[in-house]
């Protein structure tokens, strides 16, 4: 049985214009990849909802499952819980759940819960909370979209909370190789690598040291562990002749 797929959507103009460096795709990749399930797509959006509609659609429709971080905050531009609700065909609103626990956080806080803070209750129908041990305000699961929040500190818990529930498949087991020869001289035998080991994945990333010198790092991911040695293995000792 195949492992499950996954997608991420990254929403927010803060993110395409350079204001800030998304930290959450890297956590989520790794925490995926451990558990067995591929993440193949990546999408950023801007703070436009029928963009995030569109993209909420055609990835629930590609992958088992979605994760989407941003825009579920409390100010204007957070649209996010909206564009789902409307992907799916569902209606929105303050949810008692959801109000509850905002009220029990804000009142230890000594902070009023505002029309702006109750916002962040506004949840489809139909609908799933994800615990949010850090800030409350809570995520949600609809359908196979799971949508949590853009703070780094917040989606990392959120992950955490959310990892348990789902389906997962064999890890991924990787092992590198560091080849200080360029690309052009290796290219050869890691074709021929490839095309002998179909059920792994092999990829080469170049860099370049201080003195000018060009290298690489062959990576290769398969979910056999011996697999993935022996073809490590067999590429050391075809490089070495």
């Amino acid at each position: 049985m195949p492992n499950p797929t996954a997608a991420m959507l990254v929403i927010g103009d803060e993110i395409l214009s350079g204001r800030t460096r998304d930290a959450n795709m890297y956590h989520l990749a790794g925490a995926l990849t451990e558990a067995g399930i591929y993440l193949g797509e990546v999408r950023i959006v801007s703070d436009d909802f029928d963009s995030i509609v569109a993209a909420v659609k055609a990835l629930s429709a590609a992958y088992d499952y979605v994760f989407t971080s941003g825009g579920i905050g409390p100010t204007h531009d957070d649209i996010t819980a909206d564009c789902i609700a409307a992907a799916f065909g569902r209606s929105i609103d303050v949810r008692d759940d959801a109000r509850a626990l905002l009220a029990q956080h804000y009142a230890r806080s000594g902070l009023e819960l505002n029309a702006a803070r109750l916002r962040m209750a506004r949840i489809p129908e139909g609908a799933t909370l994800i615990d949010n041990p850090v800030s409350v305000a809570p995520g949600f699961v609809l359908e196979n979209v799971h949508v949590m929040a853009g703070v780094p500190s917040v989606f990392k818990a959120m992950v955490a909370s959310v990892l348990p529930t789902l389906t997962v498949g064999a890890p991924l087991v990787s092992e590198t190789l560091r080849i200080d020869k360029g690309e052009g001289d290796i290219a050869g035998p890691l074709a021929s690598l490839a095309e002998a080991h179909p059920d792994l994945s092999i990829g080469c990333y170049p860099f370049q040291q201080k003195n000018g010198a060009y290298g690489a790092n062959v990576v290769i991911r398969g979910f056999e562990a011996e697999d993935v040695k022996r073809a490590i293995k067999q590429l050391a000792a075809v490089l070495q002749e």
